[in-house]
């Protein structure tokens, strides 16, 4: 059975109905993740959360270290995560309170350190499919079950932040064909897929970004009011999912550096060997 671990955005920063809660204080060679991880059992199955901006969101999604949140997921077993985000839509009939399963991204982002293999080691994983659709298909089905409206595919877009978009990027964004925006998971599936890990998004839409002509731009209080009346439904198909995705006998990203890396591991520095012994 797998470890599943469950990556909190925006309105997410805990999980009720975990049993046997522990606290897990880890530092990695990539520095401190963004909180301690919190370790449970939910219907029997081994969870681990993490809140991505922190305890009391203190973090800018430009200043998460993604890959300490990361590899400390990898060093506590986990074999799934499940990341749930806020995001706008910039589609019509992606509106307001539904959710959304990424199948896509494009990735926008400035600078972030999105690889564990640098210092003296290279490894180019596959991307072209770059969320789990062992993952995605549960997360779709239990939300359908629970009457929910939930789409099964989009590209999610990741821009930099933290500020939101102007009217000429949301308009240009959608002109590419873009479904939903946000600024955090591309990153996190970059790493995920470094480290062997399954990762999908479950994404609550919140608003309709600037670009629509008959609501108000987005603004933080919009955002948290949707997620806030959203987050019991995000929990609701997680705690459906968790058992599912549990029942997976393998995952297709647990083979993601079998032919990824390049350098030989006769050059590989001593320090580097050590830094990754976990991304095995």
């Amino acid at each position: 059975m797998s470890k599943i671990g469950i990556i909190g955005g925006s309105g997410l920063y805990q999980m009720e109905g975990l049993e046997r809660l522990e606290r897990v204080s880890l530092f990695t060679p990539f520095g401190s993740p963004s909180d301690n991880f919190i370790t449970g059992v939910l219907q029997g199955i081994e969870v681990v959360f993490l809140p991505r901006h922190g305890k009391g969101h203190h973090i800018s999604p430009s200043e998460v270290n993604y890959r300490a949140n990361i590899f400390g997921m990898k060093k506590l077993g986990v074999h799934a995560i499940v990341s749930v985000s806020a995001c706008g839509s910039l589609k019509e009939e992606i509106k307001p309170m539904d959710f959304l399963v990424p199948d896509q991204f494009v990735d926008w982002t400035k600078g972030r350190a999105s690889s564990f293999f640098t210092g003296g080691m290279v490894a180019h994983v596959a991307m072209a499919e770059p969320f789990s659709s062992e993952i995605r298909s549960v997360l779709i089905k239990c939300g359908q079950d629970l009457g929910l409206t939930i789409h099964d595919r989009g590209t999610y877009f990741n821009m930099e932040g933290p500020q939101f978009s102007t009217k000429a990027e949301s308009n240009l964004y959608r002109s590419w064909g873009m479904d939903i925006i946000g600024m955090t998971n591309a990153t996190e599936a970059k790493l995920a897929r470094e480290a062997e890990i399954a990762y999908a998004t479950l994404a609550a839409v919140t608003d309709y970004d600037c670009w629509h002509p008959t609501h108000e731009s987005v603004t933080v209080e919009q955002v948290l009011d949707y997620l806030g009346k959203n987050v019991q439904n995000a929990k609701n198909i997680l705690k459906a999912a968790i058992p599912e995705i549990a029942k997976v006998q393998r995952f297709s990203a647990q083979d993601a550096l079998k032919t990824a890396v390049v350098t030989s591991m006769d050059v590989v520095p001593e320090n580097k060997r050590k830094e990754l012994e976990f991304l095995k």
